[in-house]
């Protein structure tokens, strides 16, 4: 298997978090003019600064996962419960709206760093943004510190995933050997994190209330970012360069546009055209909308070759099969919350498991198995699958995952450890379908248009993610035969049918693997 280089995807076999599956960065440093290691230090054999950035995102992901595993039982818990009393319905939607536009403010992440501020800056008032947010959760009462809370931690969110993988490859010289031991040590924080962070709110939500579990997820990210303040000198001077600035003449333009949106959320909100009920269905019409147009600039655009028009036809049917992979895998924290509430039987030698401690299934399974894929894709070298019929697969075993909780409809108490085998099937699928598709879109993406083929892939979790919200409205204890069962049925004819069409995808896709 070719190794790849420093501008290269690197494929770490796995991830908890779709949007950090693979690394790439797209920026070109001059690697023998900066000092890649400023303090000397090393860590695991490694630049010293990989361990402040391996902490800030082991640190954040424990806050956002932290807070996600209790976020969905706090809105609809009700006031004597602690919680909001809000209808189930519209809590998951909620959800899903919120973990949709995650992904949207990747988009604007990475064009503020690009043009204003650099990542550095970027990645650090990102991470300042999601501690308010989860401090708003934690100290401002009811709807308006929900509100608060979740619109500052998904930009900070956004503007965090974007910028922090580009530090860690400027830690690195195009010819470091050290280069993809250092992205698969930092991408072990984002499984750590995500592991203890529902674990530990959880746990603190179900002993002393939801407030101090978002305390909780605030003091993670505050802690990330202390350390990372005092280390901040051990980065390379380039990582705080703008590489594309935008010129001081087109700031009124910009400051226009960004007044023009947010009066057209405001009225929208106003007049109840957009409101909590059909919030996420907004978030998918609108990462439908910007996908098919950055489809179609693409598609129409002179600047892209004959070549490079048939690899974006060819993403279009993995765009479609990424969207249908995260909607149904993105709602462990939709669906799967309610069901651990309703339906497991989580007691165990008379003490009850916290609900959101499902949530840290996924990442167990990801430690243990991330790197047995790896091994495999590299044993079978040149013999294994190509990417279409890695999705297809994918996607299947994830139609799969919903097919299994047929058996236990009429069960009364799910035993917790039936829920650990369909998440089993779920991550299984999640490796197939999750390592590949960033590191494809930067694969396909037209040479003048990097930057827009990996908005294509963000958009399509942020359309699998809102989806999600979305899908689980229809959801009750009384009809999860019917939901489960055509769900998984119709997500299994995707992957049939994407695994039918994978040698024309494949030829499509000219001479990219």
């Amino acid at each position: 298997m070719k190794k790849p280089s420093s501008n290269e995807p690197h494929d770490l076999g796995g991830t908890g978090d779709p949007g950090l599956t693979h690394v790439t960065e797209t920026r070109t440093a001059e690697p023998d003019a900066v000092d890649r290691n400023p303090s000397g230090r090393t860590f695991l054999g490694q630049p010293g600064a990989l361990a402040n950035l391996f902490s800030v995102e082991m640190w954040e992901r424990f806050s956002f996962y932290g807070m996600q595993g209790i976020l969905l039982i706090y809105m609809y818990f009700q006031t004597t419960e602690g919680g909001l009393g809000i209808d189930e319905g519209v809590a998951t939607g909620i959800v899903g709206a919120y973990g949709g536009m995650v992904y949207v403010f990747c988009i604007l992440g990475g064009w503020v760093a690009d043009r204003l501020i650099g990542s550095e800056r970027a990645m650090f008032y990102s991470a300042l943004l999601i501690m308010a947010g989860h401090i708003a959760l934690a100290l401002v009462p009811g709807i308006p510190g929900l509100v608060l809370g979740l619109l500052l931690v998904a930009v900070g969110s956004g503007g965090l995933k974007a910028n922090v993988a580009n530090l860690v490859g400027h830690l690195y010289t195009r010819e470091d050997p050290r280069r993809d031991a250092g992205f698969s040590i930092f991408y072990m924080g984002v499984n750590i994190g995500g592991l203890f962070g529902p674990l530990v709110t959880g746990w603190v939500q179900q002993s002393w209330g939801f407030h101090l579990g978002f305390g909780l997820a605030a003091l993670g990210m505050g802690i990330g970012l202390l350390q990372y303040s005092i280390r901040r000198k051990d980065l390379p001077e380039d990582v705080h360069a703008v590489p594309d600035p935008l010129p001081r003449s087109q700031y009124p333009k910009w400051i226009a546009i960004a007044a023009a949106a947010l009066v057209i959320v405001g009225v929208l909100l106003g007049t109840g055209v957009v409101h909590a009920g059909n919030l996420a269905d907004v978030v998918v019409i609108l990462a439908a909308a910007a996908a098919v147009a950055i489809f179609a600039y693409l598609l129409a655009s002179s600047k892209v070759t004959g070549v490079e028009r048939s690899r974006v036809i060819a993403f279009i049917p993995l765009f479609i099969g990424s969207a249908a992979f995260f909607a149904l895998f993105q709602q462990q924290f939709t669906v799967i919350t309610l069901y651990s509430d309703t339906r497991l039987d989580r007691e165990i030698l008379g003490w009850e498991m916290p609900i959101p401690w499902v949530q840290s299934i996924n990442p167990i399974f990801i430690i243990l198995f991330a790197p047995v894929f790896a091994w495999l894709w590299t044993r079978l070298g040149q013999r294994q699958p190509n990417t279409p019929v890695k999705f297809a697969l994918g996607i299947a075993l994830m139609g799969s995952a919903f097919l299994l909780f047929l058996p236990m409809v009429s069960t009364a108490a799910v035993p917790v450890l039936w829920i650990a085998l369909i998440l089993f099937a779920a991550t299984m699928g999640e490796l197939l379908v999750s390592p590949v598709g960033l590191s494809l879109s930067t694969k396909l993406a037209p040479l003048n248009f990097p930057v827009m083929m990996v908005a294509l892939y963000n958009l399509s979790v942020a359309l699998g993610t809102a989806l999600a919200g979305s899908l689980a409205g229809f959801y009750s204890a009384d009809n999860e035969g019917t939901y489960f069962g055509v769900l998984g049925a119709v997500t299994i004819g995707i992957g049939v049918l994407m695994l039918l069409v994978s040698k024309p995808i494949h030829k499509a896709m000219k001479g990219v693997d």
